[in-house]
Formats: C-alpha cells, structure tokens, sequence
C-alpha cells in the first residue's frame, strides 16, 4: 500500500467508486432505501432514507475497510493492519481483517460505547485505549505500524476508504431508480463518506446538492467548508455523538467537500435524540447518535426538504444500550 503522502483528491474517482462496488459484491448488505409518510409530512417532501444500520457491523463503515484491505499485496496482509476509531470504523476493519485472515489492531478511546468494543473484540481484533481527549491516536497507531510493520487503515483519509464509503450514494441512486434526488444529506465526521457520495454523485446525480449534518460543538467540517481552510473542533468537548466527533477534516476529504458541499446544519444533542426516538417509533430502525445526525436535521428544519426530494443517510446503529433506552423514555420532544 503507498504512502499517503503520494495521495490527491485527484486520485478519487466515480470509477474508483464503480470498482469498490465490484469488490465489495457478496461482502456487504446492499441496505434498504426507506420512505416514511410521516417523515414527508414533517419535511414537505420526499425524504429516501438509507438504512446502514442494517449493514454488517451496523454501520456504513465495512464498505471502505473491506474495500482497502482488499488491495493489500498477500505479505503485508498477512502482517496486519492497524486503525484507530471510536467504534464502527473498529468494526469494519476488524470484520474485513476476519475475512482474510489477517491480524488487526484498534486504537480505540477509553469512554468508547461498551457494545463498540464487545463488537471488536468478539471479532477477534486487538484493542489498545487511549484517552481522547490528552492522546493523539494516529500517532499511537503509527508507532504501532511502525514496530509491528502492519498496514494503517485511517479511518477516513485514504482514496480506498473514501471510495468504498461512495458506494453508499450509488446505491442510494440505483435505487431511487426514476427519482430524481434533488438534496443527499450525510452525517459528516472526517468527511469519508461525504467525499465519496459526492464524487459519485457528480457523475450520476449531478444536480444534486450535497449538505452535510454535525453536531453541536463538532461542525468544523461546514465551518471550514465556508471559511476555505481546514479548522480544527475543541476536543476537549463532550457529545454523544461519538461516531462523528471528529476534529478537522481530512486533508483528502477536505478539498471535494469544498469543492462539493451546498449547505451544512448543525444539531443539538437534543435534536439528535428527537430523532433516535422518531426513527424508532416510525422506522422500526435503532440510530446511533452520530448515525442520525442527517435525519436530525431534516426533523429541526435546518436542511430546505419543501418540495423537492432529499437523501439521508442514516450511518449507524451501535448505540449503547443504556443511552438508547434513556432517550427511548424521554420521547420524541426536541426540546
């Protein structure tokens, strides 16, 4: 694998895109496009709803790990790869390093959702914690590749990462078949799955406008999207929103988000737990928090869905359980 050093945005492509849906065929869920009347009666339109939660490992994540570890060589496969992540990130390459065979280690955050880790280490990986607020996990998992000579899969930050995570809007298009998606809203940490979408959407849904969600506290991705350079979040911060706690965006992410991104909405955690207990009451679906950062801000109105049709991605289900049934007892009331 080359060093990222060697990487552009240029280096990402619809085709590199089209490619990560071949190899990732028979390896992941191909999830459901959801449309609820309820949802269209709140929006003023037609929202189309892409279940990840539903995908292996509960998360959009296994789409880009299983895309880069399959095009690793044999030898440095077979030494293993190393990542750091909060959780679903963890997920997606410890289930893609099961599947060749190969060692992996996580870097993860100590306060790291219990059902994260359990997930992790059921699948055979090695976890290392580290603090996220004083640590610098890239550098922990660094001298880690460095002593180990295993492979680092970032979590975002990577052509073949990016790519494989493209692969949720062509589907999401493929499916809406004749609809045309006038707005693809994505729950944006790094900017992994939001770079992808949008490369892929340039070239089969080019009028679509592409908005991103954050939350609270953690929306540097829209701020420096506006501001024309790469702003970093207070990590010192805390929110439940762990998936997409993410402090700047990726030095490759960053130029197709400024290039491709329409709009960005910020979400209360409030707001965020509103929709975790909609989408359980009227999709059926469990949400993460950061998972449902998108469809947060279609329900609070900070993304324009009157009369046209938009995209969500719902990005994650891993929830820890006692959160989940204490936002489940607070009800749907945003406020």
């Amino acid at each position: 694998m080359r060093d990222d050093a060697n990487y552009c945005d240029s280096s990402i492509s619809a085709g590199g895109v089209r490619a990560a849906t071949q190899r990732l065929a028979g390896h992941i869920v191909r999830t459901p496009l959801i449309e609820n009347e309820r949802l269209n009666e709140i929006a003023g339109g037609r929202v189309l709803l892409k279940a990840e939660p539903l995908q292996r490992g509960g998360s959009f994540k296994l789409r880009g790990a299983y895309n880069l570890l399959s095009q690793l060589s044999p030898a440095p496969r077979a030494r293993g790869v190393v990542a750091w992540s909060s959780g679903n990130h963890a997920t997606g390459v410890a289930i893609a390093a099961k599947e060749f065979d190969c060692p992996a280690v996580i870097v993860m955050p100590a306060d790291a959702p219990a059902i994260k880790t359990e997930n992790v280490r059921a699948l055979g990986a090695e976890i290392v914690f580290y603090d996220r607020y004083g640590d610098d996990r890239e550098a922990i998992a660094a001298a880690i590749g460095e002593e180990r000579g295993m492979a680092i899969v970032p979590s975002y930050d990577h052509p073949h990462i990016i790519e494989g995570q493209g692969t949720v809007a062509l589907e999401t298009v493929e499916q809406a078949g004749d609809t045309a998606i006038d707005r693809f809203a994505i729950c944006c940490g790094g900017g992994g799955l939001t770079a992808g979408c949008a490369t892929i959407l340039e070239d089969v849904a080019p009028g679509a406008e592409v908005w991103i969600a954050e939350p609270e506290g953690f929306d540097e991705a829209w701020a420096s999207v506006k501001a024309g350079e790469r702003l970093t979040a207070d990590i010192t911060q805390k929110t439940i929103c762990d998936a997409i706690a993410t402090p700047t965006p990726g030095r490759l992410t960053f130029p197709i988000l400024k290039r491709r991104v329409s709009g960005g909405a910020t979400v209360t955690e409030a707001a965020v737990r509103h929709a975790m207990a909609f989408a359980f009451r009227h999709l059926k679906l469990v949400l993460e928090p950061g998972g449902a950062a998108g469809i947060a801000a279609v329900l609070a109105g900070e993304i324009p869905t009157q009369g046209v049709t938009t995209a969500v991605t719902l990005s994650g289900g891993n929830v820890d359980p006692a959160l989940f049934a204490s936002i489940l007892r607070d009800g749907e009331n945003p406020s």
